[in-house]
């Protein structure tokens, strides 16, 4: 009887690179599941339709009989004004934008998904998702895509309801409030009339008062992100009174134009603007701000937009 021959070395080598392969290739994939293949969940209407306006701004602007340039529109429902920040110097100089908006209607301001649908890893550029929902105005969202958790209603639809953090939610008489997802239910915010929550954070300014202490701030552990305490790119929405809406970004990671915001100076900027109530949403490469066909400031200095999964825009021609 012939005796069975140990493994050699090789053989043995060879069987442990293919495990060793095999792990890495789920792995691998996991994280691309996670992060990079789309997730479609729910494909919302196209909202262009609604509206019954040409896909230009400027057309549209035509159409309602509006006025406008590069900082400014005037119609018989929406007013806006932007206008560039400068302060410090150097390596300490912060660059930012401020749209200062009213709205005659609510329904003016609205939210919009990347690609028109819902889920996770679905993502466009702010400058994208505006143009093909005929905005007048948008900034990025919350990037609600990024994690699998928070309560999201978007243009009165409930999309997910998973309460963990601080949230703002927009209602349908023109004001805005900040509060927690684990103390008041979605069905409780429609009730009130909520048409759009964002789920990112922190709160800035809660009833008038300028939230005082950031440092404990949590962030996602999300792999990829970075601590938001530090200066950085911001993006942020205030309600001065209802219907009347501040917008502020603030470029940064770029010296010598601008460093960013940390939080606290961000919050300050909101205060001095007359926001009784504001909101940090997401920020880094996503801080984006667009206006009537172009992107208004300098994405991380490098005038290239990170594409995002939703945003907030203002349009023409929306009525409740």
């Amino acid at each position: 009887m012939r005796k069975k021959q140990p493994w050699s070395f090789k053989r043995k080598l060879l069987i442990v690179m293919i495990v060793v392969l095999l792990s890495l290739g789920t792995v691998i994939y996991s994280l691309a599941d996670r992060y990079l293949i789309e997730h479609v969940e729910v494909v919302v209407a196209d909202d262009t339709a609604t509206a019954g306006v040409s896909t230009a701004a400027t057309t549209v602007a035509a159409e309602v009989n509006a006025t406008s340039d590069d900082w400014s529109y005037s119609s018989d429902d929406i007013q806006i004004q932007i206008d560039q920040v400068q302060t410090g110097s150097g390596s300490d100089q912060i660059t930012y934008f401020v749209a200062d908006v009213v709205l005659k209607e609510a329904s003016s301001l609205r939210s919009a998904f990347a690609d028109s649908s819902f889920g996770t890893n679905i993502i466009e550029d702010t400058s994208e998702i505006a143009s093909s929902n005929n905005a007048v105005f948008a900034i990025n969202g919350d990037y609600y895509g990024f994690r699998e958790d928070g309560v999201i209603i978007r243009n009165g639809t409930v999309y997910r309801d998973d309460p963990v953090r601080d949230a703002m939610a927009l209602f349908d008489d023109g004001t805005m409030k900040t509060y927690d997802e684990e103390e008041i239910s979605s069905s409780d915010l429609l009730a009130q009339g909520a048409t759009n929550t964002l789920s990112f954070g922190p709160i800035l300014i809660q009833d008038g008062n300028i939230v005082s202490d950031f440092s404990s701030v949590k962030i996602d552990s999300n792999f990829g992100n970075r601590s938001i305490q530090n200066a950085n790119p911001r993006t942020a929405i205030g309600m001065i009174a209802p219907n009347h809406y501040v917008f502020v970004v603030v470029d940064g990671r770029s010296e010598g134009y601008s460093r960013g915001m940390t939080l606290a100076e961000l919050a300050d900027v909101m205060s001095d603007l007359g926001a009784t109530e504001a909101y940090n949403l997401d920020g880094g490469g996503s801080s984006t701000m667009y206006f009537m066909g172009r992107v208004v400031n300098n994405p991380l200095g490098k005038n290239q937009e990170r594409g995002v999964s939703d945003i907030l825009y203002i349009k023409e021609g929306v009525t409740s």
